[in-house]
């Protein structure tokens, strides 16, 4: 989330989504990645308010990481093949996690 909404031009952004650092400081895609960045932290807040303080913590934490998981599919079909281990990995192993 700090890369896309607060770090959106720096050398790092451009070497984690491998993008040239001048695609990164075009005003219409700095807008992109921070849309991008405040909808990636909504989701990281709605699984810590699942765990934490929802009375149904293990349909709510399971509902968002199958979206998770369904995000990182189409990124790994659009996008880079490798998003289905960064983007899904951890979710994959924590909605496993979740049945056993």
């Amino acid at each position: 989330m700090y890369l896309e909404t607060i770090a959106t031009t720096s050398t790092t952004t451009s070497r984690v989504f491998n993008l040239p650092q001048d695609e990164l400081k075009k005003k219409s895609f700095k807008v992109l990645m921070k849309n991008q960045g405040i909808y990636n932290g909504l989701i990281g807040l709605g699984l810590l308010y699942s765990v934490y303080l929802s009375t149904a913590s293990l349909e709510l934490v399971r509902v968002f990481l199958v979206y998770i998981i369904i995000v990182a599919i189409y990124g790994s079909m659009t996008s880079d093949k490798k998003i289905i281990v960064t983007q899904g990995g951890l979710a994959i192993i924590a909605l496993v996690s979740t049945v056993f």
